[in-house]
Order: C-alpha cells, then sequence, then structure tokens
C-alpha cells in the first residue's frame, strides 16, 4: 500500500530535498575531465557529513553485495548505479549522477546527467530529451488523474525523439524510506491508481539513445545499454499536493520547469 505523508512529513522531506539539491549545485562544477569518479563520491560523502545527513544510498541492497558509494556514477552505455572506481571522466563523457540524503528518516532522491565538453551533440540531444521527459512526467503527475499518465507521457516524448525507454527499472515512491510502492514506471503497463495528495514519489526516466534494453554488469549493481549505446538519466522528488504537485528536489543544471 502506498504511504501518504501528512504535511508536516512533507516538509520534512522538503529540507532533506532542498540539502541535495544544494549539494548538487557545489558538486558540478567539480565534475570534469581528468576527475576520478571514486573522488566525487568522496567529496558527496564529506559534504553530506558535514550538513548533517547521511547517504541514503550507502549499504543498500543485499548484504553480501551492498552498494559502496555515496552516489551512483554512470557514464555513457551504463544507464543507473554505476559505482564509483580509479576511472577518469573523459573529455567527451556523458555523466550521469544520481543521490540521495536521509535528513533525520527523511529522504530524497535526485538524478542529473551532465555532458563534457566534448561530447557529441547527438549525446546533448539525448540529455535534453530525457529531462524534458521527466518534466513531461511531473506535468501529467495530479492529484486525482491515474498514475500510467505518468507513463505515457514520458515514453511518448521519449519516442517522438526516436530514443528508446528503460522498462527494467523505474521510479518509485519515496520519503520515509528508500523505495516505496508505488512502482513510477515509464512505460505504460502495470497498476494503475489514482494519485493522491500526500503521496511523495522519484520520477527518473532512463532514456536510451538505441533500445530500450538492459543488462546487469558482473559486479551487480551497474545497469548497461544492452546495445552499448549512450543513456542519460534525470530524476525529481515531488510531492502530489490537492491543489498542486510540488518539485521538492531543485533544478540545479538551469533545466526549464514549464
Amino acid at each position: 500500500m502506498t504511504p501518504l505523508k501528512s504535511e508536516k512529513q512533507i516538509e520534512e522531506i522538503r529540507k532533506s530535498c532542498k540539502m541535495l539539491s544544494a549539494m548538487y549545485r557545489e558538486l558540478i562544477p567539480l565534475v570534469k575531465p581528468g576527475v576520478k569518479t571514486i573522488e566525487i563520491d568522496k567529496w558527496v560523502q564529506n559534504w553530506i557529513q558535514k550538513a548533517g545527513g547521511r547517504p541514503a544510498f550507502l549499504g543498500v541492497g543485499p548484504k553480501n553485495n551492498p552498494f559502496p558509494a555515496a552516489i551512483c556514477i554512470s557514464i555513457n552505455n551504463e544507464v543507473i548505479h554505476g559505482i564509483p572506481s580509479k576511472r577518469k571522466i573523459a573529455a567527451s563523457d556523458l555523466v550521469s549522477l544520481d543521490c540521495g540524503i536521509d535528513l533525520g528518516g527523511y529522504i530524497s532522491d535526485q538524478a542529473i546527467t551532465l555532458a563534457m565538453g566534448g561530447a557529441s551533440a547527438e549525446a546533448r540531444r539525448l540529455c535534453a530529451v530525457t529531462r524534458e521527459c521527466l518534466y513531461a512526467g511531473i506535468r501529467a503527475a495530479k492529484s486525482g488523474d491515474r498514475l500510467l499518465q505518468i507513463a505515457r507521457a514520458v515514453q511518448g516524448h521519449a519516442l517522438q525523439a526516436g530514443f528508446g525507454v528503460v522498462h527494467q527499472f523505474c521510479g518509485h515512491g519515496v520519503g520515509l524510506d528508500l523505495h516505496e510502492d508505488p512502482q513510477v514506471s515509464n512505460i505504460p503497463r502495470g497498476p494503475n491508481p489514482k494519485l493522491l495528495a500526500g503521496m511523495v514519489l522519484a520520477l527518473e526516466p532512463m532514456i536510451n539513445m538505441g533500445t530500450g534494453e538492459v543488462e546487469i554488469l558482473e559486479d551487480g549493481w551497474t545497469v548497461a545499454t544492452a546495445d552499448d549505446s549512450l543513456s542519460a538519466h534525470w530524476e525529481h522528488t515531488i510531492a502530489i499536493l490537492r491543489d498542486r504537485t510540488e518539485i521538492l528536489t531543485e533544478p540545479v543544471c538551469g533545466e526549464e520547469v514549464a
């Protein structure tokens, strides 16, 4: 059953979300060619701890293979859950960053994709269209409407641009736990409950330059495109309210909210 949050709980989740977006604004200038992804993770862990939060991703997952970092860093054909390492960012890379903060038991979740200066025009278009898919989904998320309207909006925009939509992974409820009901698919399939005031959702389109098919790599975490094409990932945490839908995480890269 989907947990509905009270106004007080949403206010506390909002604080966590604002902290996460503030972290991203400081992090973005540091993500550049030549930087090792493990150095980014160390910076993120330090920033969150100094701010009074806890990395929400660190240690999640199975006991025999917990996620070992505070931030997922997925590059080029990697879709989500990339593990930071000694790999250096290259001048032409497409870099997806996904992070969450637990602030006193209230959890935020946000992802962005950055195109390095040497990225191709098509890579930049993929990044822009994925971001547009996110906002199309947010505009479709209204109290009293149905969940799959979000998926129709996301999928429709991606397919119109000629890109593939990842269907094996999806968005989710969030706020009191990292992953809550309902699952928020990016393709119109599965349960279609009403969107109710008090729902807090993480919408996160994952869009590929090729097909929407993906595979999990040997580390048990990193999800990559099955055809080795580029992928982009954008995410906001939103709250469904009686009279509006509020984006709780904040734009950090000049996104167009309209």
